[in-house]
């Protein structure tokens, strides 16, 4: 009764394969040529395994064994890779998983049935396996100053799918990710090599950086590297036909901070040309005019930046994207403390001699700024201890009213200071130093005094301190220069020019 339920199973097995598609048997291999009998289809690809679906109408006595043949050439048999199906079976169709697939490989599988002394076969479905994250190593990142940095990465596996972008991820945290474009950079595709610039960096910080790169199975990520800044200060300095091009005798300096990678600086040009030097010297980085307006170069054939006119001169310069403002300035007092209140500005003069603006004017007890253009674009407020602070909300007071030279002295560009000054005579030509004779002011920015002068040494001082006083020669007085010497006692009367740095005495 046994054999006739098998050979049963076996006529229905056949019956169906006539049914669907014809067989031929080939070397003991029948060949079923309907997919829907054996094969049905794939599911669940992933990149290192597959689902194979296969279809028995009947699972008579007479099958052995049962499963899925594959290769990666058409035409897969038992004798090259299978998986056997070793489950109950409980309905026509079984799924096999195979697994240890090689990614993004095309793929040939057929359902097969093995009976007494005969291999079958379904129809032939292919399938190809997904590609995998690409391989991507983080080089070394080296800080150029405090808000650059270089380094970059390399992509040596594209897994088999093509890495559409790549680059570095960068954070002041561990294992930073691309999620956050304002700090990724896109430095190509494909395989190889790649170099990435890091801009607007904070000084003296650490950050992480990773190399990424993208196919479509997803983002692949380097190792997380390190690297610090060092302090975010530039310093360059003003070069050109205003001071002789003598790279050894620029003083005007230009600078930014750690909180403001900006390089900001003022500077009292002539109409012509200049440049901005790393240091004092050719042999350093040059910074000349750029191939559009507002743009600037470091090539060694960079043209001179130039100024139509005479002027003292707000710059901007950002050397991440190598960009640049030059903004005219006239300066004025203006405020509660001055003669125009807040509706009009005291105007100042500059003194090329002291690099200072100046304004010899009454003022009464109440508060004032400082401010450029007669307009609130370009302003200076209290910043504390005598130095100001760009557009800030506070108000500089005065306490005591009186007629003063406010001074303001912008050459120093991270610490722009004032002065609100009267001046004296102290010496011990005039009657010993500490004993002071006060002069008097006039509009254009002189202080004159008419005095006995013993033979001896004076000086001119500010508020009856010696925090500002000034000495030299006639045609040149500075802050903290020597004692000026009288030979021949005298009355004499003696002006000085905050304007021109000078002194007379007659």
């Amino acid at each position: 009764m046994k054999n006739i339920i098998r050979y049963g199973s076996l006529v229905s097995l056949f019956a169906a394969t006539m049914i669907f598609g014809a067989c031929t048997k080939e070397n003991s291999d029948v060949k079923l040529a309907d997919a829907k009998f054996t094969t049905s289809e794939t599911i669940g690809i992933t990149s290192n395994s597959a689902t194979v679906v296969g279809f028995i109408v009947s699972t008579g006595s007479g099958i052995t064994e049962k499963g899925v043949c594959y290769n990666t050439v058409t035409g897969p048999t038992v004798s090259d890779n299978k998986v056997v199906y070793t489950a109950d079976s409980v309905t026509a169709t079984f799924n096999v998983t195979l697994t240890g697939l090689d990614y993004a490989t095309k793929y040939y599988a057929r359902a097969y049935i093995i009976t007494e002394g005969s291999v079958m076969y379904g129809a032939e479905v292919t399938f190809t396996t997904l590609p995998i994250l690409p391989t991507v190593t983080t080089a070394a990142f080296t800080a150029n100053t405090g808000t650059t940095a270089n380094g970059g990465g390399e992509v040596t596996d594209e897994g088999k799918a093509t890495v559409t972008k790549r680059g570095v991820c960068y954070s002041v945290n561990p294992n930073p990710t691309i999620a956050h474009a304002d700090s990724t950079t896109s430095d190509g595709d494909g395989l190889g090599t790649f170099t990435s610039a890091l801009s607007h960096l904070q000084g003296l910080t650490t950050y992480h950086v990773r190399a990424y790169a993208t196919n479509s199975a997803g983002t692949a990520y380097g190792e997380d590297v390190e690297f610090t800044t060092p302090a975010a200060i530039v310093t360059l300095y003003a070069v050109g036909a205003f001071q002789g091009w003598v790279p050894a005798n620029a003083s005007d300096s230009l600078m930014n901070t750690d909180a403001d990678p900006i390089v900001k600086g003022y500077v009292y040009l002539t109409a012509g040309e200049y440049k901005f030097i790393a240091q004092k010297g050719w042999d350093g980085t040059a910074y000349g005019a750029g191939s559009t307006a507002g743009t600037l170069s470091t090539a060694s054939d960079a043209g001179n930046l130039s100024v139509a006119t005479d002027g003292y001169y707000m710059f901007a310069l950002d050397l991440n994207l190598m960009t640049y403002t030059a903004t005219k300035t006239t300066w004025g007092v203006i405020g509660a403390a001055t003669a125009g209140g807040w509706d009009s500005d005291q105007s100042m003069t500059y003194s090329p001699a002291f690099k200072q603006w100046v304004a010899t004017i009454p003022m009464t007890a109440g508060e004032f700024k400082f401010r450029a253009n007669a307009a609130w674009d370009i302003n200076y407020g209290d910043g504390g201890d005598g130095k100001l602070a760009y557009k800030v909300d506070n108000n500089i007071s005065l306490a005591t009213a009186g007629t003063y030279s406010v001074m303001m002295n912008l050459s120093s560009p991270v610490s722009q200071t004032y002065t609100v000054t009267q001046w004296s005579i102290t010496g011990d030509a005039v009657g010993g130093w500490g004993v002071d004779t006060d002069m008097t002011p006039s509009a254009n920015n002189t202080w004159t005094v008419t005095a006995t002068f013993a033979a001896g040494d004076f000086k001119f001082r500010a508020n009856h301190d010696w925090t500002i006083s000034l000495g030299g020669t006639p045609s040149k007085l500075e802050f903290g220069g020597a004692n000026i010497t009288v030979t021949t006692p005298g009355t004499y009367t003696v002006t000085i020019d905050l304007v021109n740095g000078t002194y007379t005495m007659n």
